[in-house]
């Protein structure tokens, strides 16, 4: 389980009721459903969603907090001690395992981080297609941080790609 799946397993306020009765020892969706006040119907969706996440476990029918998977994902989700220091902070803000989280709403930390971009993917003076470019910009937006087409709009708006008829240049 990554912090992504865990914070959209409780991102919905009756997945956290639904959850938080089972934490304090509800065993039975009947159960859940008298501790929270939600209908049944929603106790059982929440349920489903809750064990898909890795954090419910329902063996031999009893509800139970699945620790050890919470366990794992905390252990899991530690950043590494030995972060290259060199690295701009803005990379390491932004970009995990080299792929685009999200897109910095600040003009000069996002410039930063799409000048990375173009001095990955592109080499100055080569022209690109539009094709080319744009699946030099899929694999950054692996992680649905963006999508490859504001990434290839914002580079150009920056002036870090330029485009002529098509054809896409880095300067």
């Amino acid at each position: 389980m990554t912090a992504h799946v865990l914070a959209g397993a409780l991102a919905d306020d009756g997945r956290r009721r639904i959850f938080a009765a089972i934490v304090l020892g509800a065993t039975s969706a009947t159960e859940v459903a008298a501790r929270t006040g939600l209908a049944a119907r929603v106790v059982l969706t929440g349920v489903r969603r809750l064990t898909d996440a890795g954090l419910v476990t329902g063996e031999d029918g009893a509800l139970a907090a699945d620790e050890a998977s919470l366990r794992a994902a905390a252990r899991d989700s530690h950043p590494a001690d030995d972060a290259d220091p060199d690295v701009d902070p803005v990379l390491r803000t932004f970009m995990r395992a080299g792929v685009l989280v999200s897109l910095p709403a600040q003009r000069g930390r996002r410039r930063v981080l799409l000048a990375h971009i173009a001095e990955q993917s592109f080499e100055p003076g080569t022209r690109y297609p539009e094709r080319a470019v744009d699946d030099a910009l899929k694999p950054w937006c692996a992680a649905g941080g963006s999508d490859h087409a504001t990434l290839r709009r914002c580079l150009i708006d920056e002036q870090l790609l330029t485009r002529e008829h098509g054809i896409y240049q880095r300067p």
